[in-house]
């Protein structure tokens, strides 16, 4: 149950944790500003935050931690212990969820005003242990966590499918297979069928990958349809560029047994629990406008002044200038 994996509040990591940090840069600002927002904060390198993380597990059985906080009255905190560093974990008793809402270190024989011990009995005294419990904001950042480690737990769903599909034709062939659906496995999203064919022509040999995909109604123009597609194609092939697009239909040639190679390095990476990511064209480049509005419109690769080819489906006002196609494209007469 992920639920019983404890979590800092953003009070906690923001004014409780200031030293201890596995690098100087690993503890975000206010707002959890420096960091993906999406990431989770009990993920973050803290002994503290690990800790709490690893004190509470599926079964409750196996829970480590060391008992309940006494000068605690208020909340019923559990204690827990790394070095000289000490948590306090409160679960919510409407939802499960188990929260670290106090840290800090054990300091003087438990005498010194900073010491943790010492910090939990004046806030249980003055009532200030209250305001240690989750905010909205906490509760707003766990949603988007969430919503963020189902996204990509289909993602590497697909992945997967994806992946066995490409063993099946790594030598050349056709097969079929069902996209999973992102909430309900019992309905549909899609289908996809992969086809890969060798070619053999006298000064070039490559293969031919051709990807077809049907998605239900409710997802064709979504962004969810859109997500599912490019997890597919980059799965197979990461360049983005590389993919021709008419319709429902993409296609990119490579060279010959290049699928047995991805197979093995996608089955890596999916091995690691990652999602395989794309390679998209980092520059913005030059090529005739009557070829960008058909390739827009139909999603063709164009030629660029730089000599290669790209899908231009990406924003390219926030990419650097190609330098190559730059420097023809000055010396174009005007």
């Amino acid at each position: 149950m992920e639920s019983r994996r404890a979590r800092p509040t953003l009070r906690v990591v923001q004014d409780d944790l200031l030293a201890g940090w596995e690098s100087p840069h690993a503890q975000p600002q206010a707002g959890v500003g420096g960091r993906d927002p999406l990431s989770p904060l009990s993920e973050l390198p803290h002994p503290i935050i690990r800790k709490a993380l690893e004190s509470f597990g599926d079964d409750p059985e196996c829970d480590n931690y060391v008992g309940r906080i006494k000068s605690s009255t208020r909340l019923v905190l559990f204690e827990i212990k790394s070095g000289q560093w000490r948590g306090g974990v409160w679960i919510d008793p409407e939802t499960g969820v188990f929260w670290l809402i106090a840290a800090g270190l054990a300091k003087g024989g438990h005498k010194d005003h900073d010491d943790f011990y010492e910090r939990v009995k004046r806030a249980d005294q003055s009532g200030e242990i209250d305001r240690w419990l989750p905010t909205d904001d906490d509760r707003r950042q766990l949603k988007r966590e969430t919503a963020a480690r189902m996204l990509t737990d289909w993602e590497l769903n697909l992945q997967r499918v994806v992946l066995e599909a490409l063993r099946t034709v790594a030598e050349g062939g056709t097969t079929a297979f069902a996209l999973p659906h992102p909430a309900d496995p019992a309905k549909r999203f899609g289908e996809c069928t992969l086809t890969v064919a060798q070619v053999h022509e006298p000064d070039f040999e490559y293969e031919e990958t051709v990807v077809e995909i049907d998605l239900a109604n409710e997802f064709c123009g979504s962004n969810l349809g859109w997500q599912a597609t490019i997890r597919v194609l980059i799965s197979i092939s990461p360049p983005e560029t590389s993919w021709d697009r008419f319709g429902d239909s993409y296609s990119t040639i490579s060279e010959l047994k290049s699928h047995f190679l991805r197979v093995d390095e996608l089955q890596a990476i999916t091995d690691r629990g990652q999602v395989a990511q794309s390679d998209p064209n980092d520059m913005a480049h030059y090529t005739h406008k009557n070829n960008l509005a058909l390739s827009s419109v139909e999603g063709l690769g164009v030629r660029s002044m730089c000599g290669i080819y790209f899908v231009p489906y990406q924003d390219h006002e926030s990419r650097p200038k190609c330098p190559v196609c730059e420097e023809r494209y000055l010396k174009l007469p005007t």
